[in-house]
């Protein structure tokens, strides 16, 4: 199976940011991560989802049901709804993406060590070989850093978690980023030849100095963009967390929706609601302040402008640093 989905005919991939980072103005390399703006790929390994894989065991009961007895029918919507990423991980990486929404898991009753990467059902590429495409990626390109945020772990015991931690810190290495009260700088960063910065969303990570903890997702739940608006209005109202935190921008639709528009899929819903989004995203500012964004991640990272538009906003700290 090719290792990447093409994108849809017709439209054109953004232009690359494949060194965005270190082409940042100097004043910004003294700025916290946490306070730049930073494109990020929401279900990121979705270009890659086997159709011959099971279903999640924490899928609902009816959805396994019908699965088991309708597959002809199921399988192709989980592929029409369940794919966010048309780009691998790779291209995603050059155009400019740095934080990845990784979810990872054991398949049930498989022998092997092997982990895979979900949404819905399992991709067919392994969690290692492709973060193996990720650091060789990172070793041509010194200056950028990457947010990793792995979850979820369905199917994962306390020894699969310790062996897969041990994995990761040896793929790693000196790239890893220990875990600090204030986020880093570029600077810092930089002057510790650290690149990537390892969020592990379950409590064995706190034993492992090398991992951060769950970076916090606001996720509205809408399937429209005046709902996914709305949504990130309230929480920007409410006031930032401290630290990292990622800003969803990514559509959602329930199973009525997606049983009963045959014709639909998440990339034809992204690209009905685009436009909607991307003028509130111009409209945001990065920094420390209460309402300002962080992280904004979204589907079709390749199709559409996410990373241009996202890195843009940098320059609007620029005028707090003159």
């Amino acid at each position: 199976m090719a290792a990447n989905r093409r994108s849809p005919a017709g439209v054109r991939s953004p232009p690359p940011h494949g060194d965005w980072m270190s082409r940042l103005p100097e004043p910004l390399w003294d700025v916290p991560l946490s306070s730049l703006a930073i494109p990020g790929s929401h279900d990121a390994m979705s270009y890659s989802l086997d159709l011959d894989s099971p279903l999640v065991p924490s899928q609902p009961p009816l959805n396994r049901l019908l699965d088991g007895l309708c597959g002809c029918i199921t399988r192709p919507m989980i592929l029409r709804w369940g794919t966010t990423q048309h780009k691998n991980i790779v291209d995603q990486l050059s155009m400019g993406i740095r934080y990845f929404d990784l979810r990872i898991a054991h398949k049930p009753h498989d022998s092997s060590h092997y982990l895979y990467f979900t949404h819905v059902i399992y991709t067919y590429l392994t969690v290692l070989e492709t973060l193996v495409s990720v650091v060789s990626w990172l070793e041509s390109h010194p200056k950028e850093v990457l947010i990793l945020s792995c979850s979820h772990f369905e199917g994962m015991s306390g020894k699969v978690h310790e062996s897969f931690i041990w994995s990761l810190k040896k793929l790693f290495g000196s790239k890893l980023c220990p875990r600090k009260e204030a986020v880093p700088t570029l600077r810092s960063l930089w002057s510790n030849r650290w690149q990537v910065l390892l969020s592990y969303e379950d409590q064995s990570a706190t034993s492992h100095p090398e991992l951060w903890p769950a970076i916090p997702y606001w996720w509205a739940n809408q399937r429209t963009a005046q709902g996914v608006i709305k949504y990130l209005d309230w929480q920007k109202d409410m006031g930032r967390p401290d630290g990292l935190f990622v800003s969803g921008l990514n559509l959602t639709a329930d199973m009525s929706f997606m049983a009963l528009e045959s014709t639909q899929s998440l990339w034809t819903l992204t690209q009905e609601n685009w436009d909607q989004l991307r003028v509130w995203l111009q409209e945001q500012t990065p920094g420390g302040s209460p309402h300002s964004l962080n992280i904004i991640a979204g589907d079709f990272v390749g199709p559409l402008p996410l990373c241009s538009l996202v890195i843009a906003l940098n320059q609007k700290l620029l005028l707090n640093t003159k």
